[in-house]
């Protein structure tokens, strides 16, 4: 919350909670833009997804997270084994991940990718830069779905993205390294890409993981709510 001290936390209240699958070793839901993943340090963060999950399946881990203003697909374990094998498919990188935003400008290749090397910038966290020098490897793939232009004659493109590697705020920055910022991110976009939505415009779209008790392959999707 460092970076943005005028911030007010108000979660949305409705749905309280989107489960869009469960069994007895996980179960799967639809996040809103707006809501924490897990509850911050101070007293008023403590509305989160983890808490609402934990007061109707008390056994629930928090495996992987979205951002805040993030929506969509996300996952927690309902036991401890199911938690470590799910959890060592995300270190190994053997889930698919696809998100789909809606970005300033107009990207002009079809698909391609960015790998910039991603670090917390510390006296601005939780915002994280470019570093070549001491940042990890972080890899996104993106493909353009379609371009849109407002009334003001500024084009957006939707795309859709699959990052390889799971940084922290991958997305928006290798999208801002781009030079498109996405739409409505409060850390990130420059104003008038801030202003085109009251919302961050990026949505968890797709989340493929092999069931640890079945090991079935199963993939959960939830529709972009902005497009």
């Amino acid at each position: 919350m460092g970076a943005n001290p005028d911030f007010i936390y108000q979660p949305p209240m409705s749905p309280y909670l989107d489960i869009v699958y469960q069994d007895n070793d996980m179960v799967v839901l639809n996040k809103p833009s707006g809501l924490l993943t897990v509850p911050g340090r101070l007293p008023e963060h403590q509305d989160c997804l983890q808490n609402r999950v934990l007061k109707v399946l008390p056994t629930a881990t928090v495996v992987h997270r979205l951002d805040m203003a993030t929506s969509g697909i996300i996952l927690m374990a309902l036991n401890k084994p199911a938690h470590v094998a799910i959890s060592r498919q995300f270190e190994k990188r053997l889930t698919q991940k696809s998100y789909i935003a809606r970005v300033f400008g107009k990207i002009e290749k079809a698909q391609g990718s960015v790998e910039q090397p991603l670090i917390c910038d510390w006296p601005n966290r939780p915002k994280q830069k470019v570093d070549h020098e001491n940042g990890k490897a972080a890899l996104t793939h993106y493909k353009v779905l379609s371009y849109r232009e407002n009334n003001d004659k500024k084009i957006t493109t939707l795309v859709e993205l699959t990052p390889v590697t799971g940084r922290s705020h991958q997305l928006r920055v290798h999208m801002l390294s781009l030079g498109h910022p996405i739409l409505g991110d409060r850390l990130y976009a420059h104003e008038q890409a801030l202003t085109m939505s009251n919302r961050l415009q990026l949505h968890a779209k797709m989340l493929q993981i092999t069931h640890p008790v079945s090991a079935q392959t199963l993939t959960f999707t939830k529709a972009c709510p902005f497009d």
